[in-house]
């Protein structure tokens, strides 16, 4: 009914999680996550709360062979299909044998691709492929892999729902929750497709293009990003433009004046004098 991806990134430490199903809100069902102590996804029949029980037994010094074990030999949970990532990179993997056929898992270095009820016996290996071959950050390259396992065909039954996760492989603090990404997609015709234009949506606000966000932000703020991306480029026609349609909205005049200190704004009021 499923198809996901754990996987490592040694460079910066963090873990990561990219799943994608026929159900309503996968994100809700099948990542389980916690900075500084692992990643897990429970799948297939797997019981409600296996994720936290898994992470408790990371936080308490179990390795993810040794868990992925002793749940292989509970008969509560014969039925579950399970990946389990440490901090340091170590995965193990395993399908039960009331898992959902076409399904199985691949252990790769550093990352795991497993499924149940999938279209063909072809979407684990592509997305193994795909993780292994790609480049980039963490969230690009598990992003790469879901998509490989969409175009393999993915889940069987169609598809509904996506979710991307990935956290810091330190604990979280007061300053910082170590979450770097969270992203999801609960109900679409085509939820991959949808995961990756929010990932770009999330790059852009990153890094401050304001090109892309003129261009695929919400109505209404779109404006701002125009008048910013115009300041940036020195086009003080266009940021003119851009401040005019901001102030017709309703209320936005007095969000302007309130915003006047920001040094972003600064640079627009500045062009314009």
């Amino acid at each position: 009914m499923t198809f996901s991806v754990v996987a490592h990134d040694p460079a910066t430490g963090d873990m990561g999680i990219a799943v994608s199903s026929c159900i309503l809100a996968v994100g809700r069902a099948v990542p389980a996550v916690r900075p500084g102590v692992g990643v897990v996804a429970v799948q297939a029949r797997s019981r409600r709360g296996l994720g936290t029980t898994l992470l408790d037994g990371l936080a308490s010094g179990g390795s993810p062979e040794a868990l992925v074990r002793r749940a292989a030999h509970s008969a509560e949970d014969a039925d579950r299909q399970i990946a389990v990532l440490d901090p340091g990179g170590r995965v193990a993997a395993d399908t039960g044998r009331g898992a959902l056929p076409v399904g199985g898992h691949l252990v790769g270095e550093g990352f795991s691709v497993q499924g149940n009820m999938l279209a063909s016996s072809d979407v684990l290996p592509a997305m193994a492929h795909a993780f292994a071959g790609s480049t980039g950050s963490l969230p690009d390259r598990l992003l790469s892999a879901l998509t490989a396992g969409q175009d393999a065909g993915g889940d069987l039954r169609g598809r509904q729902s996506a979710s991307l996760l990935v956290v810091s492989g330190t604990p979280a603090t007061e300053d910082d929750d170590g979450v770097r990404m969270d992203l999801r997609v609960d109900d679409s015709g085509d939820p991959v497709a949808q995961l990756r234009m929010l990932r770009n949506l999330q790059r852009a606000y990153d890094e401050r293009d304001y090109e892309y966000l003129a261009l695929f932000a919400p109505e209404g703020a779109r404006e701002l990003y125009a008048a910013l991306a115009a300041s940036r480029r020195g086009d003080r026609e266009a940021a003119r433009e851009a401040l005019e349609a901001m102030r017709s909205r309703p209320g936005w005049s007095g969000w302007l004046a309130s915003m006047a200190g920001d040094a972003r704004l600064s640079a627009v009021s500045r062009l314009l004098g």
